[in-house]
Protein backbone atom coordinates (compact mmCIF):
# COMPACT_ATOMS: atom_id res chain seq x y z
CA UNK A 1 0.00 0.00 0.00
CA UNK A 2 1.57 3.32 -0.65
CA UNK A 3 1.80 5.93 1.78
CA UNK A 4 1.70 9.42 2.31
CA UNK A 5 2.76 11.80 4.97
CA UNK A 6 0.88 14.46 5.93
CA UNK A 7 1.72 18.29 7.69
CA UNK A 8 0.65 21.34 7.71
CA UNK A 9 1.37 25.59 9.06
CA UNK A 10 -2.27 25.97 10.76
CA UNK A 11 -2.03 22.93 13.51
CA UNK A 12 -2.47 19.47 14.00
CA UNK A 13 -6.06 19.74 14.50
CA UNK A 14 -6.65 22.05 11.84
CA UNK A 15 -10.10 21.69 9.72
CA UNK A 16 -7.53 21.59 6.21
CA UNK A 17 -5.56 19.14 7.29
CA UNK A 18 -8.97 16.87 8.32
CA UNK A 19 -10.22 17.15 4.97
CA UNK A 20 -6.70 16.41 3.05
CA UNK A 21 -6.61 13.36 5.96
CA UNK A 22 -10.92 12.73 4.61
CA UNK A 23 -10.04 13.13 1.02
CA UNK A 24 -6.42 10.79 0.55
CA UNK A 25 -7.75 7.79 2.88
CA UNK A 26 -9.15 5.82 -0.04
CA UNK A 27 -5.44 6.09 -1.55
CA UNK A 28 -3.11 5.63 0.65
CA UNK A 29 -1.82 4.95 4.20
CA UNK A 30 -2.07 8.05 6.17
CA UNK A 31 0.42 9.21 8.61
CA UNK A 32 0.50 12.41 10.00
CA UNK A 33 3.09 14.77 11.58
CA UNK A 34 2.23 18.62 12.10
CA UNK A 35 2.70 21.48 14.36
CA UNK A 36 1.11 21.39 17.74
CA UNK A 37 0.46 25.06 16.94
CA UNK A 38 -0.40 27.36 13.95
CA UNK A 39 3.30 28.09 12.56
CA UNK A 40 1.94 30.34 9.36
CA UNK A 41 4.49 32.48 7.39
CA UNK A 42 7.25 30.83 9.40
CA UNK A 43 8.75 30.27 6.31
CA UNK A 44 11.17 27.41 6.00
CA UNK A 45 12.98 27.39 9.10
CA UNK A 46 14.32 24.78 11.68
CA UNK A 47 14.30 24.94 15.00
CA UNK A 48 17.71 24.61 16.46
CA UNK A 49 18.04 26.09 19.42
CA UNK A 50 16.38 23.70 21.74
CA UNK A 51 14.57 20.52 21.81
CA UNK A 52 11.18 19.36 20.16
CA UNK A 53 9.24 16.76 21.46
CA UNK A 54 7.08 14.37 19.22
CA UNK A 55 3.99 13.68 20.96
CA UNK A 56 1.15 10.66 19.18
CA UNK A 57 -2.40 12.10 19.29
CA UNK A 58 -3.28 8.86 17.71
CA UNK A 59 -2.55 5.77 15.63
CA UNK A 60 0.38 7.09 13.08
CA UNK A 61 -0.76 10.58 14.14
CA UNK A 62 1.39 13.25 15.63
CA UNK A 63 2.55 16.68 16.95
CA UNK A 64 5.80 18.23 17.21
CA UNK A 65 5.57 20.91 20.15
CA UNK A 66 6.38 24.26 18.85
CA UNK A 67 7.55 22.72 15.86
CA UNK A 68 7.60 24.20 12.63
CA UNK A 69 6.46 22.29 9.15
CA UNK A 70 10.41 21.74 8.04
CA UNK A 71 10.86 20.02 11.56
CA UNK A 72 7.82 18.40 11.17
CA UNK A 73 8.97 16.62 7.33
CA UNK A 74 12.84 16.52 8.68
CA UNK A 75 12.43 14.88 12.33
CA UNK A 76 9.05 12.38 10.57
CA UNK A 77 11.29 11.00 7.87
CA UNK A 78 14.20 10.42 9.96
CA UNK A 79 12.80 8.55 12.98
CA UNK A 80 9.06 6.85 12.04
CA UNK A 81 10.20 5.40 8.53
CA UNK A 82 12.32 2.65 8.19
CA UNK A 83 15.94 3.15 6.96
CA UNK A 84 16.24 3.25 3.48
CA UNK A 85 12.64 3.69 3.08
CA UNK A 86 10.17 6.84 2.46
CA UNK A 87 6.97 7.54 2.16
CA UNK A 88 5.66 7.79 -1.63
CA UNK A 89 4.38 11.14 -1.03
CA UNK A 90 4.45 14.35 1.42
CA UNK A 91 1.77 16.53 0.87
CA UNK A 92 1.52 20.02 3.38
CA UNK A 93 -1.97 21.30 3.83
CA UNK A 94 -4.96 22.25 3.19
CA UNK A 95 -3.90 25.64 3.81
CA UNK A 96 -6.34 28.45 5.33
CA UNK A 97 -5.37 31.12 3.04
CA UNK A 98 -3.81 31.57 -0.13
CA UNK A 99 0.15 30.79 -0.96
CA UNK A 100 0.48 32.57 -4.21
CA UNK A 101 3.54 34.78 -5.56
CA UNK A 102 6.28 35.21 -3.09
CA UNK A 103 4.00 34.57 -0.44
CA UNK A 104 5.49 31.11 -1.40
CA UNK A 105 8.77 32.39 0.20
CA UNK A 106 7.00 32.90 3.73
CA UNK A 107 4.75 29.74 3.55
CA UNK A 108 5.45 27.34 5.78
CA UNK A 109 3.00 25.29 3.95
CA UNK A 110 5.58 25.85 0.70
CA UNK A 111 8.34 24.94 2.97
CA UNK A 112 7.46 21.63 4.45
CA UNK A 113 7.14 20.33 0.89
CA UNK A 114 10.49 21.89 -0.10
CA UNK A 115 11.76 20.15 3.05
CA UNK A 116 10.40 17.12 1.59
CA UNK A 117 11.99 17.57 -2.36
CA UNK A 118 15.42 18.51 -0.41
CA UNK A 119 14.94 14.97 1.66
CA UNK A 120 14.31 13.38 -2.12
CA UNK A 121 10.06 12.64 -1.68
CA UNK A 122 7.82 13.70 -4.41
CA UNK A 123 5.55 16.59 -2.41
CA UNK A 124 2.47 19.07 -2.67
CA UNK A 125 1.52 22.18 -1.11
CA UNK A 126 -2.04 23.04 -1.27
CA UNK A 127 -3.66 26.04 -0.28
CA UNK A 128 -7.62 27.32 -0.02
CA UNK A 129 -7.91 30.82 -1.09
CA UNK A 130 -10.21 32.70 1.38
CA UNK A 131 -12.66 35.45 1.04
CA UNK A 132 -13.10 37.93 3.43
CA UNK A 133 -9.88 36.96 5.32
CA UNK A 134 -11.64 33.33 5.77
CA UNK A 135 -14.60 34.16 7.17
CA UNK A 136 -16.38 31.31 5.25
CA UNK A 137 -13.91 28.36 6.98
CA UNK A 138 -15.34 29.45 9.98
CA UNK A 139 -18.76 29.03 8.91
CA UNK A 140 -18.30 25.96 7.56
CA UNK A 141 -16.48 25.88 4.63
CA UNK A 142 -16.08 21.92 3.47
CA UNK A 143 -13.55 22.23 1.17
CA UNK A 144 -14.98 20.20 -1.70
CA UNK A 145 -12.96 21.43 -4.40
CA UNK A 146 -9.94 21.16 -2.87
CA UNK A 147 -10.57 17.54 -1.82
CA UNK A 148 -11.72 16.60 -5.16
CA UNK A 149 -8.86 18.30 -6.56
CA UNK A 150 -6.38 16.58 -4.37
CA UNK A 151 -7.80 13.14 -4.65
CA UNK A 152 -7.46 13.77 -8.89
CA UNK A 153 -3.91 14.72 -8.63
CA UNK A 154 -2.62 12.14 -6.01
CA UNK A 155 -4.11 9.09 -7.85
CA UNK A 156 -2.63 10.43 -11.41
CA UNK A 157 0.83 10.39 -9.25
CA UNK A 158 0.37 6.81 -8.05
CA UNK A 159 -1.14 5.34 -11.62
CA UNK A 160 1.59 6.99 -13.59
CA UNK A 161 4.29 9.32 -12.01
CA UNK A 162 5.20 12.36 -10.28
CA UNK A 163 5.53 14.78 -12.85
CA UNK A 164 8.37 16.55 -12.09
CA UNK A 165 12.18 16.21 -11.65
CA UNK A 166 14.03 16.23 -8.13
CA UNK A 167 14.01 19.49 -5.65
CA UNK A 168 10.74 20.52 -7.32
CA UNK A 169 7.16 20.64 -6.11
CA UNK A 170 3.47 21.18 -6.80
CA UNK A 171 2.21 24.40 -5.43
CA UNK A 172 -1.59 23.78 -5.61
CA UNK A 173 -4.22 26.78 -5.14
CA UNK A 174 -7.73 26.50 -4.65
CA UNK A 175 -10.53 29.16 -5.60
CA UNK A 176 -12.89 30.10 -2.77
CA UNK A 177 -15.48 28.70 -4.83
CA UNK A 178 -18.23 24.96 -5.02
CA UNK A 179 -16.81 22.31 -7.80
CA UNK A 180 -19.40 22.58 -9.84
CA UNK A 181 -18.46 26.67 -10.01
CA UNK A 182 -15.11 25.34 -11.29
CA UNK A 183 -13.87 26.41 -14.75
CA UNK A 184 -11.20 24.02 -14.40
CA UNK A 185 -7.27 23.51 -13.31
CA UNK A 186 -4.37 25.73 -15.20
CA UNK A 187 -0.99 25.02 -15.17
CA UNK A 188 0.68 28.30 -13.81
CA UNK A 189 3.60 30.77 -13.17
CA UNK A 190 3.93 32.74 -9.46
CA UNK A 191 2.65 35.72 -9.96
CA UNK A 192 4.53 39.22 -8.41
CA UNK A 193 2.67 39.69 -5.39
CA UNK A 194 1.97 44.05 -4.08
CA UNK A 195 2.57 44.44 -0.36
CA UNK A 196 1.38 47.17 1.55
CA UNK A 197 2.51 48.27 5.10
CA UNK A 198 -0.28 46.27 7.75
CA UNK A 199 1.59 46.82 10.70
CA UNK A 200 -0.22 47.68 13.94
CA UNK A 201 1.53 49.68 16.90
CA UNK A 202 -0.11 49.29 20.13
CA UNK A 203 0.77 49.76 23.88
CA UNK A 204 0.93 47.22 27.12
CA UNK A 205 -1.26 48.50 30.32
CA UNK A 206 2.42 49.03 31.18
CA UNK A 207 3.26 51.67 28.67
CA UNK A 208 5.24 49.36 26.47
CA UNK A 209 5.28 49.65 23.12
CA UNK A 210 4.48 46.47 20.70
CA UNK A 211 3.64 45.64 16.76
CA UNK A 212 1.01 43.57 15.29
CA UNK A 213 1.78 42.58 11.49
CA UNK A 214 -1.67 41.97 9.81
CA UNK A 215 -3.11 40.68 6.90
CA UNK A 216 -2.62 41.83 3.06
CA UNK A 217 -4.94 42.27 0.88
CA UNK A 218 -4.56 39.84 -2.54
CA UNK A 219 -3.06 42.75 -4.90
CA UNK A 220 -0.41 41.72 -7.68
CA UNK A 221 0.93 42.90 -10.95
CA UNK A 222 -1.08 42.06 -13.94
CA UNK A 223 0.71 39.60 -16.43
CA UNK A 224 0.70 40.12 -19.80
CA UNK A 225 -0.08 36.79 -20.53
CA UNK A 226 -2.77 36.58 -17.96
CA UNK A 227 -1.26 33.36 -16.53
CA UNK A 228 0.11 33.74 -13.35
CA UNK A 229 -1.77 31.87 -10.33
CA UNK A 230 -3.56 34.93 -8.65
CA UNK A 231 -5.50 35.26 -12.58
CA UNK A 232 -6.18 31.75 -12.49
CA UNK A 233 -8.16 31.99 -9.16
CA UNK A 234 -9.80 35.18 -9.99
CA UNK A 235 -11.18 33.57 -13.04
CA UNK A 236 -12.36 30.36 -11.25
CA UNK A 237 -9.42 28.10 -12.11
CA UNK A 238 -7.55 25.69 -9.74
CA UNK A 239 -4.04 26.85 -10.03
CA UNK A 240 -0.75 24.33 -9.99
CA UNK A 241 2.33 25.84 -10.39
CA UNK A 242 5.29 24.20 -10.27
CA UNK A 243 8.43 25.29 -7.64
CA UNK A 244 12.12 24.83 -8.06
CA UNK A 245 14.44 25.17 -5.41
CA UNK A 246 17.54 26.57 -7.48
CA UNK A 247 17.34 30.53 -7.09
CA UNK A 248 19.91 31.14 -9.35
CA UNK A 249 19.38 34.17 -11.15
CA UNK A 250 21.10 32.80 -14.47
CA UNK A 251 20.10 35.05 -16.99
CA UNK A 252 22.06 37.63 -14.79
CA UNK A 253 25.18 35.51 -14.55
CA UNK A 254 26.72 37.00 -17.66
CA UNK A 255 25.93 40.57 -16.69
CA UNK A 256 27.14 40.41 -12.99
CA UNK A 257 30.60 38.75 -14.70
CA UNK A 258 30.91 41.84 -16.86
CA UNK A 259 30.05 44.01 -14.30
CA UNK A 260 32.56 42.66 -11.74
CA UNK A 261 35.28 42.95 -14.33
CA UNK A 262 34.61 45.99 -15.20
CA UNK A 263 34.31 47.47 -11.69
CA UNK A 264 38.18 46.29 -11.18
Amino acid sequence: MKQILLTNDDGFDALGLKALIEALTPLAKIIVVAPAKNKSACGHSLTLDKPLRMDCVADDYYKIDDGTPTDCVFISLNNLFKENYKPDLIISGINIGANMGEDITYSGTAAAAMEAVLQGVPSIAISQVCKDRCQEIKNGWDFALAKETIFTIVKQIFEKEFPLPRRRFLNINIPPIKPQDCRGIKITKAGYREYGNDTHRHYSPRGEEFYWIGLHPLIWQASNDKNCDFEAIKANYVSITPVMLDLTSYDDMKKLDNWLKKEN
